[in-house]
């Protein structure tokens, strides 16, 4: 007994006072303070990222009001004056020319139709409905746009090479017209769901028990249930940060739109603009967080750094800066909305509408606020352009990327052999892969480099290449990784789309 004892007291003396070294183990532990570490910088990295795509997409949106205005007015000038002077062998108009009419004639297109669209009777018939109706209704319009997003670029890109292309090529195509009808009910009904957005958010506003606004805060947090466990490449991500870019910048525009509607029924009193006040700032707030809380936990459960954030500011400067070469075979807006389905034309032919039907311009005084305003505009254009220009510069600069603005575009150098024998040529997204061994170096290298795949797509390949025994030949046949700068908001990475 006595014995049995002094054991009892051994092992309660042994669990009071025994001991360990963390040293032992020093790899696991400074990798889990590098976690912690990275999940504290990801918010300021993120903002970062946030901040400059934010200005990025406004420098998009302003020019539809500002320069594409004159740009049409210069080409329609152009289209007059070149009769009188003559051709001399030079084109009518030049092919970026030709896009802007085009852009021009959308707009004013669209317009006139959206003036059909009685919008106080679109609030009403919204504010009728239930309020879990409601939220299916948002929730399917946010589908939707993300849907008339991909396929609208699309769309828009083939009304431009098909008003532009080199007439000596074979027809292989239904014409500019039938595109042109396509691009403007494109532009109309996307512009009219963004207003059905806005109004449901407007509806959500004025509700007395703010019911439907808290709902749909809620559904941001669902995002985070949808996004944060699963696998995720360094291409995948940028791809969601992108969207989340793009995704923040509409709903500041939907606030905006949400404010003028508002003060307009309360006669434009600044009072009432304090009582939108909590409701904006806990919209926007929501959305912060909700962004942050997801891209911390992505990154902490698939190892990336959060030196990926520079890698992705450096492509959106890369976007801007080589928009601005002699060789640029986009426009800088065209390019936004392919790497972050952000497309103006909606979105400004929307805000023109509400804008004039909310603000009433009468007499002389009115039309010179109109003016000023205006040239407000151009000037706030012009010096966010300067700053993100030389933004952009130094993040190219650091991102050692100054040898890629002298590339030729994809089109020169695909293959001589594919253009002589009729065989199509080889998509864009492969294009800059057959060509990178020769190419500058490419984006810094971080350990997010390497890329995760899903559990399933490795297991089909095991199994595939142990039964036919070429297990090495089917891992040389995969795809290779995409670039960054080849990645746009609908590229399919990993057999998966965000």
């Amino acid at each position: 007994l006595l014995k049995q004892y002094l054991s009892l007291v051994r092992f309660i003396t042994t669990e009071l006072t025994r001991g360990y070294f963390l040293e032992h183990n020093e790899a696991k532990y400074t990798e889990r303070r590098e976690r912690v570490y990275t999940c504290l910088r990801i918010p300021k990295e993120l903002e970062k990222l946030m901040t400059f795509g934010f200005f990025l997409c406004l420098d998009a949106f302003l020019y539809v009001f500002t320069l594409l205005p004159l740009r049409v007015i210069l080409a329609l000038l152009r289209l007059l004056t070149l009769p009188c002077c003559g051709l001399g062998g030079s084109r009518l108009l030049q092919p970026a020319q030709v896009c802007d009419v085009l852009k021009g004639f959308i707009m004013v297109l669209c317009y006139s139709m959206m003036s059909y669209v009685d919008y106080a009777m679109m609030y009403h018939l919204i504010r009728g409905q239930s309020v879990i109706k409601l939220y299916i209704i948002y929730n399917m319009l946010e589908v939707a746009d993300r849907l008339f997003s991909s396929f609208g670029q699309d769309i828009l890109d083939a009304l431009y090479w098909t008003a532009t292309e080199p007439k000596e090529k074979k027809r292989a195509h239904i014409g500019v017209i039938p595109h042109f009808l396509m691009a403007v009910l494109y532009v109309f009904l996307h512009a009219i769901l963004i207003m059905v957005q806005a109004t449901t958010l407007n509806v959500a506003f004025n509700s007395h028990n703010k019911s439907l606004l808290t709902i749909m805060m809620s559904n941001n947090f669902v995002e985070i249930k949808g996004s944060v466990f699963k696998k995720f490449e360094k291409n995948n991500l940028f791809q969601m940060s992108n969207s989340d870019i793009k995704e923040r910048f509409t709903n500041y525009i939907l606030l905006l739109i949400v404010c003028l509607r508002n003060m307009e029924q309360f006669s434009w009193n600044p009072d009432h603009l304090w009582v939108l006040f909590p409701d904006v700032v806990m919209v926007i707030a929501s959305e912060v967080a909700v962004d942050v809380v997801k891209h911390a936990f992505i990154t902490k459960f698939n190892d990336i750094s959060a030196d990926v954030y520079g890698e992705y500011r450096a492509s959106l400067a890369f976007d801007l800066v080589s928009s601005r070469q002699k060789n640029a075979y986009t426009d800088y807006s065209d390019s936004v909305s392919r790497r972050m389905g952000f497309i103006p034309l909606p979105l400004a032919l929307l805000l023109i509408r509400v804008v004039t039907s909310s603000v009433k311009i009468q007499g002389s005084l009115s039309f010179m606020c109109v003016l000023l305003f205006y040239l407000g505009m151009i000037t706030l254009k012009v010096l966010n352009s300067i700053v993100l220009l030389g933004t952009s510069c130094v993040f190219v600069k650091e991102a050692k990327m100054e040898e890629k603005l002298f590339d030729p575009p994809p089109s020169v150098v695909s293959s001589p052999t594919a253009d002589k024998g009729g065989t199509p040529l080889a998509s864009d997204n492969s294009q800059p892969n057959a060509t990178a061994e020769t190419s500058a170096p490419t984006l810094p290298k971080s350990d997010s480099d390497t890329f995760l795949t899903t559990p399933d797509e490795e297991d089909d390949d095991k199994i595939i290449n142990a039964d036919t025994g070429l297990e090495g030949d089917g891992l040389k046949s995969r795809t290779p990784k995409k670039d960054l700068l080849e990645i746009d908001r609908f590229t399919i990475c990993g057999n998966r789309i965000d």
